[in-house]
């Protein structure tokens, strides 16, 4: 399997979250994975990060915070130009999606675990 770097907005230390569970597993699937979350802690062998990472290349960002909080990080995730970014559930916008998808960035509304599971990442 090729390793897609992943950023994982809306990181958590809480173990019982989705974002930790998908940092989890996407690590054991082989892929990097950078861990940005705004509580201090550490997802496995990741500490979590606390402010915005450059010069790296992201593959995908998966995002795990509602449409109210992805507008602070919305320039800096269209900056990073990623190929393509995954609304998993309650991270749906439309508006998000339309700007991303405008620079070509492959967008989906989508369960980054499923897609794990089913071999779909």
């Amino acid at each position: 399997m090729e390793n897609k770097p992943t950023l994982i907005i809306g990181a958590s230390p809480n173990p019982t979250r989705y974002s930790y569970l998908a940092t989890i597993k996407l690590a054991e699937n082989g892929h990097t994975v950078y861990p940005l979350g705004i509580k201090s802690g550490k997802i496995g062998d990741h500490d979590i990060i606390l402010s915005e990472i450059s010069n790296v290349f992201i593959h995908t960002i998966t995002l795990y915070i509602s449409q109210k909080h992805q507008k602070q990080w919305e320039d800096y995730i269209l900056k990073l130009n990623p190929k393509r970014i995954i609304f998993n559930p309650g991270a749906e916008n439309e508006e998000l999606f339309a700007k991303a998808s405008r620079q070509e960035i492959e967008c989906l509304e989508a369960c980054t675990l499923v897609m794990l599971a089913s071999g779909s990442y």
